[in-house]
């Protein structure tokens, strides 16, 4: 990898913000600054012109985009809807994994500069969104997806997780579940506090009381929703079903039940299972009875044309904040298979 705008920070002894800010000409960098930076351009043969012509007058018609895990199924669903719809609109895309670390996505948006993307699509790795900062100084629009972050103003593209979770859990009820589990993700993130919101509110406007030892919390993978369903379980009393708030913890907590039942010297206290995402997996799992299904591929395609709107100056408000609905899928054993209940609003 080349020089980037990182290491002239690092040479000059200022932020990439002052470097994007001497860049770009901004007047309130002092003269004593502004040589260091161009000392520091200069001895690390750093391509300003290259990055500066892109962004001021030719277009690459390339988005970066940047996901926390290449391999997971939703985000490279999420990425399918983008690229169809980019393709729509004359443009390619570079996708670029953050292993869910917060300096990793911080080297990924410097390698994407470097790259001249015209724009940028960023699901977050966490609630920290500082780093983004320098995009809005070099003027590189962003749209955000799955999650918003903290300390950096964005469009994004979401979905409707609290009324989604409330109507699932508003649906069991009507079924006669009283005794619920909830098994959430990581409670800095958006999605993963919306959800424990739909569940809480549901619960609580039907009259039910939360019983605090079925609510835990997770890391949205396998091993978690497998440790936390086990552990409920586990307990003495444990709920009669457990809402699992999303695919991979899913996945992790059908395989727990899978398990339990092969075994000879037991079977599994909690049968069953509702989730937030509604994939593959989730139809053949044969242990869940409802799931949340969202829209992935128009999330992307949704964020692939809100990009493109900001890239053509379109007169749309700043921030743009899109929730689109999601849909609750009633699984049963019928050979009609799943149906959808209902959209949310």
């Amino acid at each position: 990898m080349g020089t980037t705008i990182r290491d002239v920070a690092e040479l000059a002894g200022v932020s990439t913000a002052t470097v994007s800010r001497v860049i770009n000409n901004d007047a309130r960098i002092s003269e004593k600054t502004r040589n260091k930076v161009l000392l520091s351009i200069s001895r690390l043969n750093y391509k300003v012109n290259t990055i500066a012509r892109s962004l001021k007058i030719n277009r690459t018609y390339t988005i970066g985009v940047i996901t926390p895990e290449i391999a997971h199924e939703f985000f490279m669903t999420v990425a399918q809807g983008i690229e169809n719809q980019l393709r729509t609109h004359g443009y390619d895309m570079i996708v670029c994994n953050a292993n869910e670390s917060v300096e990793q996505e911080r080297e990924r948006i410097e390698l994407l500069l470097e790259k001249c993307v015209d724009g940028l699509i960023i699901i977050p790795s966490s609630a920290n969104g500082s780093h983004m900062n320098v995009l809005t100084e070099m003027k590189v629009p962003v749209v955000l997806v799955d999650r918003l972050v903290e300390d950096f103003r964005s469009d994004a593209v979401l979905v409707d997780n609290t009324g989604g979770c409330y109507r699932a859990i508003e649906h069991l009820i009507r079924q006669g579940y009283r005794r619920f589990g909830f098994i959430g993700g990581d409670h800095h993130l958006t999605s993963a506090r919306e959800r424990f919101e739909g569940f809480m509110s549901a619960l609580k406007n039907n009259g039910i009381e939360p019983e605090p030892d079925y609510i835990v919390f997770g890391d949205f993978h396998e091993r978690s929703g497998y440790d936390l369903f086990g552990s409920l379980a586990s307990l003495q009393d444990p709920p009669e079903i457990v809402f699992v708030s999303n695919y991979n913890m899913h996945i992790g907590a059908a395989q727990f039940i899978v398990e339990q039942t092969r075994s000879r010297e037991s079977t599994c206290r909690i049968p069953y299972i509702a989730s937030f995402d509604d994939m593959v997996f989730s139809a053949i799992a044969g242990h869940t009875i409802v799931t949340v299904s969202q829209p992935v591929r128009e999330i992307g395609a949704r964020a692939a044309d809100l990009l493109v709107s900001r890239l053509n100056d379109e007169d749309i408000p700043f921030p743009s904040i899109l929730r689109l609905p999601t849909r609750l899928v009633v699984h049963t054993a019928s050979p009609a298979g799943p149906r959808e209940v209902e959209r949310t609003r």
